[in-house]
């Protein structure tokens, strides 16, 4: 791939959570370690992020930590070098990526990640996004798909119309795929999540900027998503749900939202 110069390499995965909305399967087993589409979660966003240009990944790890550290060794079997900063399971994201800078991290600019995702993503697309914008963070930004289907009903209360999941393109949620300036660290709480902290802090001074993303994007945070996912891999249907062309009204004045979503 070409790349902008001053190319950022190295990269800050998050994957230290209990997963506990995955239970059973991760009751012995570390959330990234869960396969979906025929790997561990955590290997694609490693291979994401090796086809992006990045060389050097730091992962933070916590939960049955041992696991990770064992499947990916040293990364240089996935082409990449891999290092582990070890943080406590409830410290939040503030307290992995802040550990995880701190000790691992020496470049001005670098890539920020949950790693529950399944993407493809252009770094070099988002970075100069970054980069123009003069954030010390950038967020990429999708619009979500509703887990349930939508009900048309006029004012006789007649259903009139369906939309089986749509899209809602008056919303944007992040990814939890981030470019940080190496001075974020000075703003991360030593435990409790960035989104909560961080983010709302920064953005209100105008230091948090959005990259629009409208490709493909699966983040896997349940069983009901991760046997979603594996439906979309196995049918080619990788593709952000955004790109489609849904005719979607504001639901607050044309659908109620139905029951029985699948």
């Amino acid at each position: 791939m070409g790349r902008l110069s001053n190319w950022p390499t190295t990269a800050v995965v998050l994957s230290g959570g209990e997963g506990v909305r995955l239970r059973p399967i991760t009751a012995d087993l570390p959330k990234g370690l869960v396969k979906v589409g025929g790997k561990p979660l955590l290997q694609w966003a490693v291979e994401w992020l090796r086809a992006n240009g990045v060389s050097n990944i730091v992962i933070g790890v916590a939960y049955l930590k041992e696991q990770i550290i064992d499947y990916f060794g040293d990364g240089a079997r996935f082409g990449v070098k891999v290092q582990y900063s070890v943080h406590t399971v409830h410290g939040g994201t503030g307290e992995g990526f802040g550990l995880a800078i701190s000790r691992y991290v020496d470049d001005r600019t670098f890539f920020a990640l949950n790693g529950d995702q399944i993407t493809d993503l252009r770094l070099k697309e988002m970075l100069a996004k970054h980069r123009k914008n003069g954030a010390l963070s950038t967020i990429a930004v999708v619009h979500p798909r509703l887990p349930f289907g939508l009900v048309r009903v006029d004012e006789h209360d007649y259903c009139r119309g369906f939309l089986e999941k749509p899209v809602l393109k008056d919303v944007n949620i992040s990814t939890g795929i981030y470019v940080f300036e190496h001075e974020i660290v000075e703003h991360l709480p030593r435990t409790g999540d960035v989104e909560r902290t961080t983010f709302p802090k920064l953005s209100r001074i105008g230091k948090v900027a959005a990259y629009r993303h409208g490709g493909s994007f699966i983040t896997i945070n349940s069983l009901r998503e991760l046997e979603d996912a594996e439906k979309r891999l196995r049918s080619n249907k990788f593709e952000c749900s955004s790109n489609r062309d849904h005719r979607i009204h504001r639901l607050k004045t044309r659908f109620k939202i139905s029951g029985a979503g699948r």
